[in-house]
């Protein structure tokens, strides 16, 4: 890894110097932002050769949320850091988790900060994990701050289970309508359709539910692989779209405006704003950035701009509220809240309450949509199955009824 000499400006405005590992200036000159400080000159010492960094995947939200409470409760205890992160590192059963903690142990016994050890995983520790735990190193308060986050975590972990149970069994009775529909369509209409040719019937003596199933069923016997072809490319092209920032941005924005689900997604990101915001500044880290922080987590690059919009404007020496009610994003209950607690010293507090309020809004919106979704899918459903079924009996209803009609004839 590179060896850097850099030049920042401290908290009283005195110039520093030092050296330290980074992978890149930007990255140097980021982790200085993060804690609020200016650099003023880097230059590279030493081109570095591979990186000690290793990369072991990332670990479950819900994995995480029980090491920080386990670690908050034996550094309070009076453990010492590289015990604690041996212990844990031995108990845990996720090997990946493991294998980072033994790495983070070695490193803070090795003289390194247990933030900066941290930091060498973000796949496993993002920016407002390292900024909290920098916090609590600093402010001598590392036990609360792992409590604050370890509390944060499990919120988080609710708040996405709630989501995911919710959706569950739409997508699944989903999946199962267009799975019953491909199989119908490749497999049981054929049949059907080469009984309806061995009887005779042509395709003027069809019914238009009928022709159309048939049409179709040999246009995607036909064109299967063209079909999946497209749907892949799509996928793909999805994908490469969504990775820009135009195409996030675009994307991030349907999904606030899309009917139903469009608040739901707004609500969640309110939920996640605020209380990544409050438990940053309960935890003491500055203002600034807690909102750099926040608009990496908040989950909608719209909502993160306009955190970061309203982040340049309180460095202009603004309120917060005022950028962030300019900005469209955030309802007017929110910025008056988030006034009040600014102007009263505890804007930590109201934000808390505003984390309360809006993941009590998803849990009862969740409740009332899948409510609704539940019949509406068993209805529709039922529709599709019923459409081919009727669709293929109807030719041989009316074969039957031509045989009863000549026989009595007879």
């Amino acid at each position: 890894m590179p060896i850097y000499s850099y030049t920042f400006k401290d908290a009283v405005g005195g110039l520093q110097k030092g050296t330290t590992e980074a992978e890149s200036e930007e990255q140097l000159r980021s982790r200085f932002s993060e804690q609020g400080l200016e650099i003023v000159e880097v230059t590279m010492l030493k081109k570095g050769g591979k990186s000690k960094s290793k990369s072991y995947g990332k670990v479950k939200l819900k994995k995480l949320a029980i090491f920080c409470r386990q670690f908050s409760t034996m550094v309070d205890a009076g453990v010492s850091l590289v015990r604690c992160l041996d212990v844990l590192g031995r108990q845990t059963d996720d090997t990946k988790l493991k294998k980072i903690l033994m790495d983070v142990g070695e490193r803070v016994e090795s003289g390194e900060s247990l933030s900066r050890a941290m930091q060498r995983h973000p796949r496993t520790f993002n920016n407002l994990f390292i900024g909290l735990v920098r916090a609590g190193e600093i402010g001598g308060v590392l036990e609360e701050s792992l409590q604050r986050l370890s509390t944060f975590l499990e919120k988080d972990v609710e708040l996405r289970r709630k989501v995911t149970s919710a959706l569950t069994y739409p997508v699944l009775v989903v999946i199962a309508a267009f799975g019953i529909v491909v199989f119908l369509v490749s497999w049981v209409v054929p049949q059907f359709a080469a009984l309806f040719k061995d009887i005779g019937l042509k395709d003027t003596d069809f019914p238009a539910m009928t022709k159309f199933l048939i049409d179709l069923s040999a246009n995607f016997q036909k064109n299967w692989l063209v079909i999946l072809l497209v749907t892949v490319g799509t996928i793909v092209v999805y994908k490469i779209f969504a990775s820009t920032r135009f195409g996030r941005r675009v994307i991030d924005r349907v999904k606030l405006k899309i009917p139903v689900f469009g608040p739901l997604h707004h609500k969640v990101c309110m939920a996640r704003f605020s209380r990544t915001m409050g438990t940053l500044l309960t935890s003491g880290v500055p203002i600034l950035q807690a909102m750099e922080t926040v608009a990496g987590t908040v989950g909608n690059s719209i909502m993160a701009d306009a955190v970061l919009d309203a982040r340049a404007r309180i460095r202009e020496g603004d309120r917060i509220g005022e950028p962030l009610e300019a900005s469209k994003q955030f309802p007017p209950m929110v910025v008056h809240m988030i006034g009040v607690g600014e102007e009263s010293g505890s804007l930590d507090y109201m934000l808390q309450k505003i984390a309360d309020f809006y993941e009590a809004e998803v849990e009862a919106t969740l409740a009332s949509l899948t409510a609704a979704l539940e019949p509406i899918l068993i209805v529709f459903l039922g529709f599709v199955v019923g459409f081919i079924v009727i669709a293929m009996f109807l030719p041989l209803i009316k074969v039957i009824e031509g045989l009863s009609s000549g026989d009595g004839m007879e």
